[in-house]
């Protein structure tokens, strides 16, 4: 069922309500213009989304537990596509006829939800462990029992999440949330009783909040008054996305102390389940006749695999489901143009495959950036070509590339641009992903209209993709808006790496050997007096690259050259607020500059302090 609804053309995956309106309003063809999205509350239905007089209009299809699909109090079809089928014939308490679909735009793909890459993740290792499984009977198992499988884990992954503190007291709760940052909405969820109530413990403003939440007679999940969920980690998603009556939206989870890593008490399939069909017999050879009596984890061991999972993961391209990726603002924009075809996967690209296209898209030292198309086995997609020019002096920049290749092949995150490949041609060429509207301070300066809302999401996702380099001992050395690339007017990638360096983890910082051709204005005291640079010096530059984005691309210390620019901050001063910058942002700018390193935030403070603003403005 799934892969045929992702083949929808209308179908948009894990969008939200807003999101959807968006959507349809944008189309502007008049009433009964409607799309299809995942539900984001009942497990396995659907939301239909429909445009009338102005206004939209939701419906949830549910999954019914003969497998069937219906609107509520309506009639039962085989699938969601029949759903929609008999609406387009009959309005049977719509509010219009179905007339035409929205379909997505071009090059987007449905949005996969944050939980589905985990989703799988979890069922392998649970047959994995539970079945004692491997090779050809692993796969036949999780093919043949998928759906128990799927239910069984979405209703049970919230045991794996780092917010979930499993049986322990209101007053444990309010100690561990005060443990540690207090970061207004870090969260954890506690288990109430064993009758499926559970709290949601808040942090606010130094005091914690705790709410109820309860499980109504059809197994349903809310706070009370509150939407209904069929699981904890769609509650979860949800209240990260919108406060909708709780003080405000979560934020930071609450980590679990050592020793309690990893599953809380989750019971095993009985031997008898009807999940242990002979379908599974069959394909395991007789292995199930020795299953093992409980998954092996002593309660303070790690894994490597699981014991983390990030309840905010998404379906970015090769994400490794251990990582501490929040991605807070989770919608369809930010999923790559670059799904992850196999042949992206390759540190080389054939010539063969790869078209250039007339017209420059940049030029440097090096040589010049130029648009092409790279052909692959199914699809073809356009990229980014950085073309080293033919020079017999050239033999540094020939090496300078090579290193900037090599740093960029090692980082995996959807706010970074992706490197594809190293071409090794008539010239050398980096094969990288194509960003079309550019860099940020020059579309912000060709569009003043830009929202303050709209500034603040792109400057969020540089801070997530710098929290991603802090996290994994990179330093970028060059972090400005010109060096921050567009994809959409909505997603912001990370890009220039020419200036990076892999930090080892016995020391926190890269020392220079000597001063370069730097860019002074977006650099720390400490790069230019010591020539020590680290995240907390990167961080420096974001400060910049933010007030950067608030004035709409001016240039930063406008009419001051290198050595005035260090006086001023050496003398305590710092740039005055770009117009209209809301002061929340300012404040975050001077938090940015301060000038002793140890006193400086990381970008673990800063990425949260940016998503609490943005999410207060978005509502």
């Amino acid at each position: 069922m799934a892969d045929t609804v992702n083949a929808l053309p209308f179908f948009y995956g894990n969008i939200t309500r807003e999101e959807a309106e968006e959507y349809l309003q944008q189309a502007s063809m008049g009433n009964g213009i409607y799309l299809l999205r995942q539900s984001r509350n009942y497990l396995g239905g659907f939301a239909l989304s429909v445009l009338y007089s102005g206004r939209c209009y939701h419906y949830t299809i549910e999954r019914e537990p003969n497998e069937t699909y219906a609107i509520a109090g309506g009639k039962s079809h085989k699938t969601p596509v029949d759903v929609i089928d008999y609406h387009s014939q009959e309005m049977d308490g719509l509010v219009c006829l179905l007339k035409k679909p929205r379909n997505r735009p071009k090059n987007m793909q449905p949005k996969i939800g944050p939980f589905e890459d985990l989703k799988e993740k979890l069922i392998r290792e649970y047959v994995k462990q539970t079945w004692n499984l491997q090779g050809a009977a692993l796969e036949q198992a999780i093919i043949s029992q998928r759906p128990q499988l799927e239910k069984l884990i979405s209703t049970t992954a919230h045991e794996k999440m780092p917010w979930f503190h499993g049986s322990i007291t209101r007053e444990d709760s309010e100690s561990r949330l005060q443990n540690g940052s207090r970061t207004n909405g870090k969260f954890l969820i506690r288990q109430r009783d064993s009758n499926g109530s559970y709290a949601l413990c808040l942090l606010h403003e130094r005091q914690v909040m705790h709410y109820r939440i309860d499980r109504d007679r059809t197994s349903k999940l809310s706070i009370p008054d509150g939407k209904k969920f069929d699981t904890l980690w769609q509650l979860v998603e949800h209240y990260s996305y919108k406060p909708d009556g709780l003080l405000r939206v979560l934020t930071e989870p609450c980590p679990r102390p050592d020793g309690e890593i990893g599953m809380i008490g989750r019971p095993l399939l009985p031997r008898d389940h009807p999940g242990l069909t002979s379908a599974i017999q069959s394909a395991a050879g007789g292995i199930l006749s020795k299953l093992i009596p409980g998954i092996r984890k002593n309660r303070g061991s790690r894994s490597n695999n699981s014991d983390n999972l990030n309840p905010y993961e998404t379906s970015v391209p090769n994400n490794q489901a251990g990582s501490k990726d929040a991605m807070p603002m989770d919608t369809e924009v930010y999923e790559s143009p670059y799904a992850d075809p196999d042949e992206l996967r390759s540190s080389t690209v054939n010539r063969n495959q790869l078209f250039l296209e007339d017209g420059e898209l940049g030029s440097g030292n090096f040589g010049t950036v130029m648009r092409g198309i790279y052909k692959m086995k199914k699809t073809e997609k356009p990229v980014a070509v950085k073309i080293l020019k033919n020079d017999d002096n050239n033999q540094s920049v020939h090496e300078e590339m090579l290193r900037e290749a090599n740093v960029m092949q090692q980082l995996d995150n959807p706010y970074i641009v992706r490197m594809i490949g190293i071409c090794e041609a008539e010239n050398l060429m980096l094969v990288m992903e194509l960003a079309e509207l550019g860099p940020l301070n020059k579309f912000l300066q060709k569009n003043k209209q830009t929202t303050i809302k709209n500034l603040t999401e792109l400057v969020h996702q540089v801070s997530m993709g710098m929290k991603y380099l802090e996290e994994h001992n990179f330093v970028h050395r060059d972090l400005a808006a010109r060096n921050v690339l567009l994809v959409t007017q909505h997603y912001a990638k990370i890009s220039d790496f020419g200036l990076s360096k892999a930090i080892g983890e016995e020391q926190n910082y890269y020392k220079a050997k000597g001063h370069g051709k730097w860019p002074v204005k977006w650099y720390a005291p400490e790069c230019i007096n010591y020539f020590k640079f680290s995240s907390k010096s990167d961080v420096w530059s974001f400060g910049v690259l933010m007030w950067e984005a608030y004035s709409y691309g001016q240039k930063p210390y406008k009419g001051l050259k290198g050595n005035d620019v260090m006086q001023m901050i050496e003398g305590g001063r710092r740039m005055d607020a770009p117009v209209n910058c809301p002061p929340e942002m300012f404040d975050l700018m001077r938090t940015c500059w301060t000038y002793k390193v140890d006193e400086r935030p990381g970008f673990k403070v800063v990425e949260p302090r940016l998503r609490e603003y943005y999410y207060d403005i978005a509502q």
